[in-house]
């Protein structure tokens, strides 16, 4: 057990005799608090906050961080209130103490609804001072180290959330001491017969390891000392959640992880790290396709190194890093080794510092997005490593996650540029959008005004900030639609009514459709955004609401019912329903009945959705299965030239080229077969299932005609 004594001999010079008392003052404070309490192990319960604080000391952090991490338990295992500890230790230990409080109190609830409230915790603590999360991550350590003590239950949940979660973060933020610690103390709780295959596999290799690393790490030292560069040499032997993750994901067996073995110099400057590279290049042969730079490319969490993989004479490989003292405290603890505190400055996020970009596009995400599932998803693409370096033309390295793409790549140079993508030139190559993206490829973005963001791009993307991006865009857009549609279907009902003089403002027309609907409208563009959702609907009982007694003062007026979709439109009285992109407008065609320009159709009030537009011969018309209060009535715009798509069903003989001569009277009227099926029967008959994508209903009805004069046919229909 950790003693107060040990942690106040590491800190020892770094802090003058005053912030040693206060120290001890939060000890003795701890103390008293957990007077009497025990952990489950059987030890007295300050032995937690000492083993947190003793971690926290071994990562230099400053003095508030390490008081917080002493009464990071105080308000939740005693009667001790955050209130007490702002008036003893001041406000910013109760914000750390609170922060980690109020994380600790999430991680107890179910299972189901825990992760993203968790998570969200976790964020908004970290958004407010990052030190919540190092006292968090040091607290996870150790908890893990007494996990035994629990049920197995709560083992694997505890364990399971270290994976999903913690590390992670603790990678995104280069700590990778503390990752690769939690991984490997989580691995044994979440998949315990691979966590002991691993042990057996590992376990015989290490005494072998050890000697082998001895002798090399001699040699290298002679070596460093022969050419005058001064260096601390390391052994490490690769752990077993990072040799087993490597196993899994590179589908290899043991004996092809390179980097099990492996020696860390450690040298005084950048100039003699690559030095270094060169002689050891010149003494063993090496791996060219296992060479990484991360000194010249940094990871993303600034992470630098060079890596290389020599083979000695005895045919073993060993894996090589070589850093500088500054880079190894950084691998080490992350941005925790060199963290500011500035007296009386803000302790959030650091706008300028790109470690945090991930945690600031975590941030915005979670606010944009309230759906815990699809937050969670997106999450767990933001807290991937990043992997993959492209580059702009010019030389820029952009980072991104594996399976990353050409639009990824867009978004992540800016915003507006991913918006107005239209293709990608890929180490010269014109690319679409949705190519995955691989390291050292050179990418340049083709951009064009017209260009107009679809749905479908949500699927071309790995990155949470373009996904961000393209759906923020798609709910602006389709917010608009929406209220130009709902203040359309307004102005056709409202032309049938005369208004009394108290209601011919907008405001005092706001206040009454809010009251009479118990609504919350700021503008009248809530109500169109309601109208235009199909939220609400505007019909003669909605009007006799508004208006008392209300009866319309046009009707019968001529041409009303027949065109309507006019004043929907705003088009001039010839003209009908324009449908240029279901997808992309509040007006899209119903699936179950294709309607096809021409043919008579009938407008339905979908909620959420807008209108769809249903053919009049559909069954959910004809049976009246469809409110008839949602109904509007629409017609066809003449001079729309879009295509359409129908299905037919054609009955005929079994013989031979049928479907040929078909599929020629649908080429030679111009029709595209997108689609065919042809089922058989034992008697002679054959039934042909057709898609075909036409013009309008005359179209169609040619089309119809022509395959019915084939002498094979008995019959062609509509499906």
């Amino acid at each position: 057990m950790i003693r107060f004594d040990d942690i106040v001999e590491k800190i020892q010079g770094k802090y003058s005799e005053k912030d040693i008392r206060l120290l001890q003052k939060a000890y003795i404070f701890a103390a008293r608090a957990h007077k009497g309490q025990t952990r489950r192990s059987g030890e007295p319960y300050l032995s937690h906050p000492l083993e947190v604080t003793n971690i926290l000391a071994e990562m230099n952090l400053d003095l508030t961080t390490l008081i917080a991490g002493l009464l990071h338990d105080v308000p939740e295992d005693t009667d001790v209130t955050i209130a007490e500890i702002r008036e003893n230790f001041g406000k910013e230990v109760a914000t750390l103490v609170e922060g980690v409080t109020k994380i600790g109190r999430v991680e107890d609830a179910s299972p189901e609804e825990t992760r993203a409230e968790t998570i969200r915790k976790i964020i908004l603590a970290m958004t407010d001072d990052l030190r919540v999360i190092f006292i968090k991550l040091a607290d996870r350590w150790h908890n893990l180290k007494t996990l035994h003590f629990l049920s197995e239950e709560k083992q694997k949940r505890i364990a399971q959330e270290t994976l999903e979660i913690y590390a992670p973060i603790a990678n995104r933020l280069g700590m990778g001491r503390i990752r690769a610690e939690l991984e490997d103390l989580a691995f044994r709780y979440v998949e315990p017969d691979e966590y002991f295959r691993m042990v057996a596999l590992v376990e015989p290799e290490l005494k072998k390891g050890e000697k082998q690393l001895k002798k090399l790490k001699k040699e290298m030292e002679q070596l460093m000392k022969e050419n005058g560069i001064p260096a601390e040499i390391q052994s490490r032997i690769k752990r077993l959640y990072s040799v087993y993750s490597k196993m899994k994901k590179k589908g290899v067996d043991f004996d092809q992880v390179y980097d099990f073995l492996a020696l860390r110099i450690i040298t005084d400057s950048v100039k003699n790290c690559y030095a270094a590279l060169g002689i050891i290049h010149q003494r063993w042969p090496h791996l060219p396709q296992r060479f990484r730079d991360f000194i010249a490319m940094p990871k993303p969490n600034l992470y630098q190194s060079l890596h290389t993989t020599i083979i000695t004479e005895n045919k073993q490989t060993f894996e090589i890093q070589i850093r500088t003292r500054e880079m190894h405290e950084l691998a080490e603890n992350g941005i925790a080794a060199h963290w500011k505190y500035k007296e009386g400055a803000p302790t959030g996020l650091d706008s300028e510092d790109q470690r945090l970009q991930w945690l600031r596009e975590i941030a915005a995400l979670f606010s944009e997005q309230k759906n815990p599932k699809e937050f969670l998803k997106n999450l767990k693409i933001n807290l991937i490593p990043e992997e993959i370096y492209a580059f702009t033309p010019k030389g820029k390295v952009i980072n991104l996650p594996p399976g990353a793409t050409a639009l990824d790549f867009a978004f992540k140079i800016h915003t507006e540029i991913g918006l107005k993508a239209k293709e990608a030139k890929i180490n010269g190559e014109v690319m679409p959008l949705k190519t995955p993206l691989r390291t050292g490829d050179i990418v340049e973005i083709i951009t064009s005004p017209d260009r107009i963001p679809h749905r479908s791009w949500l699927n071309w993307v790995a990155t949470a900030s373009a996904r961000q991006s393209i759906k923020k865009y798609l709910n602006l857009k389709s917010r608009s639609k929406a209220i130009a549609l709902g203040k359309k279907l307004w102005e056709k009902e409202s032309r049938k009514y005369e208004f009394p003089p108290e209601l011919r403002s907008e405001e005092a027309l706001k206040e009454k459709i809010s009251r009479e609907f118990k609504l919350r409208l700021h503008s009248l563009e809530d109500f169109y955004l309601l109208a235009g959702l199909g939220k609400l609907v505007i019909n003669g009982k909605f009007m006799e609401r508004i208006i008392s007694g209300a009866t319309p003062a046009t009707e019968g007026q001529p041409g009303f019912l027949k065109k309507v979709v006019d004043r929907i439109t705003g088009r001039s009285p010839s003209s009908g329903l324009v449908i240029k992109n279901p997808e992309d407008q509040m007006i899209s065609l119903a699936r179950c009945c294709t309607p096809i320009k021409g043919e008579p159709v009938v407008g339905y009030l979908t909620a959420g959705k807008g209108l769809t537009i249903h053919a009049q011969r559909c069954y959910l018309v004809n049976k009246e299965i469809l409110d008839s209060q949602r109904l509007v009535e629409v017609s066809w715009d003449p001079d729309y030239q879009g295509t359409f798509k129908a299905r037919l069903l054609v009955r005929s003989q079994d013989s031979p080229g049928v479907l040929a001569r078909v599929a020629t009277a649908v080429a030679e009227l111009r029709g595209n077969i997108s689609r065919a099926e042809v089922n058989t029967t034992s008697d002679g008959k054959a039934t042909i299932s057709l898609e075909i994508v036409i013009n309008d209903i005359n179209h169609l009805d040619a089309i119809i005609k022509k395959i019915s004069r084939l002498k094979e046919i008995y019959s062609v229909e509509r499906d």
